[in-house]
């Protein structure tokens, strides 16, 4: 059995009319029981007036037939409210006996023919609520659905994000066998009219499709309108097809407990003292203080300032009361993927939740659940997409001063981005990651190699869970691309320091602060003159 979603967008309309209807009521009731003010009297004679006794009689004869009169009409009126209640209350009866809980469908086959209807009524019903015959009033320019359109080749696209292009082919296998079977259907059903079996046509191909337009409504479906060359230059023919989002489905009801489940962050790391402490203090707030279980493993490359960071390791393991941490010192150039590896395969223990972290995260204790409760060893892996932080002094130029870290952590357009050309920050159980292979160690240097490590699950069985996480921040530093970065990681590098600036607004603004101040003193010149 199933339930229409038009009841559910019922339900609270009719729970409205009711208590919309008990008021009119109520109030109703307190009109005809109040007296009336001393302005709505009618005129009364005069006490010694000759006609007083008889005046008195008629005004109150007519008072109390007025009387009567309202009372009559206020309990038809009553009556009637009374009738459509029990109609509605009726009505709402037999809609719940007809489409009970759709979380039952997957459940009842004791009907298996009543469930395909109410299922095939349902996906229809998804037509008309959706906007696809009429439009719908929006509150705002920005409420509307954009459409994306396509051809055979191309997608163009409005939210691209930072990985995409407003032009691209859909590489993704998903949108390109969607398209794909949208085209095919449309081509079939060109070829097959209806009610026309005998007539001849032409035969309608893929190369006579022009382009198309969709758009997904997320409770409702999606839509598609192409359009295709018709017999003659200026005719086409069109055609709308809609995919229906079935009824929500119960797929999994479990508790989860996360009490022991200890993650091991692990952090590749070569000079950068201050930034460690700074790090550290994070750490400590949300890592020891707030979360609990948690250990640290530092990787740390060359001798230079590896003093002051293991002075800053014990300073916080004796202010914390806290041991769970590892530092593991190699005497080689450093190497990001080789330290997160002998980071992992150090760990001796129980299978670990393994937390791929950089000296320039901020992470809050949130965070952690999340890394936790998106890994299942041998089922699924966890690459959040954190949130970049742009530089503070351009963000805060014209403010008296920048505010503290915890302030400037706040996801907004003007503060950061999305950082989802990012896989560096990363959640696997341990197990996994020997599993699948580890890093290719033969990447030195920056960048390369969480890519590679991300590709390898893709091409796995497991599940990769990819999301925008708001407890996972990367903190501006100034980037430094070095020479010895092979020409394409010396690309990604520079790349990824353009990005990390600021907005293209806030940039254009420095691009052209000699024109705005020019500006701004013309206008001053002006003000004075007049």
């Amino acid at each position: 059995m199933m339930l229409r979603r038009g009841f559910i967008l019922f339900l609270p309309r009719l729970v409205g009319l009711l208590v919309v209807a008990c008021c009119l009521v109520s109030i109703v009731y307190m009109l005809a029981c109040t007296p009336k003010g001393d302005n709505q009297q009618l005129a009364l004679p005069r006490v010694h007036s000759p006609t007083a006794k008889e005046g008195y009689e008629v005004i109150l004869q007519e008072r109390e037939e007025q009387r009567h009169n309202y009372i009559i009409s206020l309990k038809k009126q009553i009556a009637q409210l009374k009738a459509e209640l029990q109609g509605r209350s009726e009505q709402l009866k037999n809609m719940q006996d007809q489409y009970p809980d759709p979380l039952d469908i997957q459940l009842d086959h004791s009907n298996p023919e009543k469930a395909q209807a109410n299922l095939l009524a349902f996906l229809r019903s998804q037509i008309d609520k959706a906007e696809v015959h009429s439009g719908v009033k929006l509150s705002t320019e920005y409420a509307a659905v954009p459409f994306e359109s396509f051809t055979l080749q191309k997608v163009y696209q409005l939210e691209t994000g930072l990985t995409r292009h407003p032009e691209e082919k859909p590489v993704r296998k998903d949108k390109r066998d969607e398209l794909i079977e949208v085209i095919e259907l449309a081509v079939g059903s060109l070829n097959n009219p209806e009610g026309d079996g005998n007539a001849k046509h032409r035969v309608y191909t893929a190369s006579d499709f022009i382009e198309g337009i969709y758009r997904t409504e997320k409770d409702k479906g999606t839509l598609y309108e192409l359009t295709f060359k018709g017999d003659t230059k200026h005719q086409f023919k069109k055609i709308v097809l809609f995919r229906p989002f079935g009824p929500v489905m119960k797929v999994k009801n479990e508790n989860v407990n996360m009490a022991d489940t200890l993650i091991n962050v692990i952090v590749p790391l070569a000079k950068r003292a201050s930034k460690f402490r700074q790090f550290m203090q994070n750490f400590r707030e949300m890592g020891i203080q707030q979360d609990g279980r948690i250990h640290l493993t530092v990787v740390y490359f060359g001798k230079e300032q590896m003093n002051e960071v293991k002075s800053i390791l014990e300073n916080t393991s004796k202010s914390a009361n806290f041991k769970n941490f590892t530092f593991i010192q190699l005497n080689e150039e450093f190497s990001r993927g080789k330290g997160l590896d002998i980071g992992a395969r150090f760990w001796k223990g129980n299978n670990v939740v393994l937390f791929f972290c950089d000296v320039d995260i901020y992470f809050t204790a949130e965070f952690l659940n999340s890394c936790r409760l998106n890994t299942q060893p041998g089922k699924k892996v966890f690459y959040p997409v954190l949130f970049s932080q742009y530089n503070p002094s351009i963000i805060y130029g014209h403010h008296d001063s920048i505010p503290s870290l915890e302030q400037q952590l706040i996801i907004k357009k003007e503060t950061g981005f999305w950082r989802d050309f990012g896989f560096g920050m990363t959640c696997q159980y341990r197990s996994d990651f020997i599993n699948i292979g580890g890093f290719d160690l033969d990447i030195k240097g920056w960048g390369g190699e969480d890519v590679h490590l991300y590709r390898k699950y893709l091409h796995s069985n497991l599940i990769v869970i990819r999301t925008p996480v708001r407890g996972l921040f990367h903190l501006w530093h100034e980037k430094q691309c070095l020479d010895e970065l092979t020409p394409e990681q010396y690309k990604m590098c520079m790349q990824s320091k353009a990005m990390n600036e600021a907005s293209h607004g806030q940039l254009g603004m420095l691009v052209f602060k000699q024109e705005i101040e020019t500006h701004l003193h013309r206008q001053k010149l002006r003000s004075k003159k007049t």
